[in-house]
Parts: C-alpha cells; structure tokens; sequence
C-alpha cells in the first residue's frame, strides 16, 4: 500500500465514523492543484480560523518530514554571502495562505465595505484557476466562507468545503464537501483537525517522500 493511503487507512481506524466522508477525493483535489502550480485558499471565522492557521502552519514547512533542498535547489544560494547555511535552513512547502491572518485588510473591507466581503475580496485577488480554497464554517452558513466560495467558483477555482452534518449554504457550493458526523461546534471541530493533519500528512508524503 501506498505511503500516503496508509496515513488515511490508519485515520479511518482511529475514526471509524469519518469512512464516508469524501477525504480521499479532497485529498486528490489538492493533489493535483499543487501538482499544476496552484496553492490553498483557506478561510475560516473562530476556532475554524485558528484552523485555517494550523493546515498552513503544516504546509508551509517539514511537517512530518524535513523537506530538505536537494543539491541542485542549493545551487543557487552559493552565489549570496552565507548562502549555503540559508539553503541549509530553507524547507520546501506547499503554498498555502490564510486569509484570516491579514488584520488590516479585514478591517478595512469590514469597514469599508462589508464584513461578509473579507475574504471573498481576497479571493478574488489571490485566486486563480489552478487554486483550491479551503472553506470552514461548522453552520455551513457564514456569509463570509460562503462569499469566499461563490468568489472562487466565477474565478475557476475548486472549493473543499468543512461543515457539519446538516446540508447548507456551503456545501450547495463546493465541490468537495466534508460534512462531518456532528452538528455541535465543537464536536465538528474536534473531527476537523485530525483530518486537515491527516491531508497534510498525505501530501508531505506524496509530494517529498
């Protein structure tokens, strides 16, 4: 079996209940993005913003593994001072953002325009075709994910949505939706971070395994 299918095997043993969520279909999504030059999206509001967060955090740098340059991606350094220590320390990533991280521009747009616009803006800035967004409202229903959403659609980008069990606006829109076996906040939060590590953990595999 594959390294990376092995990591989610061994999350549906831990999380029986999550087998008919769509994972491995959001997983490949991903996949292919990063494959064709794309990056992440992700928005959240609360605890899913702190979320949002994280999957970058995992992303952008060795998460499981080191992501060391190969020589050939050290080359270049040696024509800077001090280069080859700098390419020591430098990882390879996942080009991910949150777009919940940039204080002054959601006020700014909440401000001066609509609070339900703060990430939509940015999507239709940041995005492009090959792009994914990552969406996460435990309701399904927050104005500004589900914007975000609709934004990324009209700018041919593909949308993995994170709710909970109960059908909204969110996963009418995205074409991956994980509506995960829970309907109280919390609970949706609780199955959400082993499946964002897991994700993470796959891609790390497959991409600098």
């Amino acid at each position: 079996m594959r390294t990376d299918l092995a990591i989610y095997k061994d999350l549906i043993e831990r999380y029986p209940c999550l087998e008919n969520v769509p994972i491995l279909a959001a997983y490949e999504l991903i996949l292919e993005s990063v494959d064709h030059g794309g990056k992440l999206l992700i928005c959240g509001n609360g605890g899913s913003a702190a979320d949002a967060e994280h999957i970058v955090g995992e992303l952008m740098k060795g998460f499981k593994l080191k992501r060391q340059l190969c020589n050939e991606e050290k080359l270049p350094f040696t024509k800077v001072e001090g280069g080859i220590e700098l390419a020591d320390k430098l990882q390879k990533g996942i080009p991910a953002i949150s777009l919940n991280s940039h204080l002054a521009l959601l006020t700014a747009v909440g401000n001066d325009t609509d609070y339900d616009m703060v990430y939509a803006q940015q999507v239709y800035v940041y995005g492009s075709p090959q792009d994914v967004l990552i969406a996460m409202t435990t309701s399904g229903n927050s104005g500004n994910v589900v914007n975000a959403a609709k934004t990324a659609k009209v700018k041919g980008m593909k949308v993995i949505g994170i709710t909970g069990s109960r059908a909204s606006r969110l996963s009418v829109c995205s074409d991956i939706c994980l509506q995960l076996p829970a309907v109280e906040t919390y609970q949706i939060q609780e199955y959400t971070l082993p499946i964002y590590h897991a994700i993470c953990a796959m891609l790390e595999e497959r991409l600098f395994g």
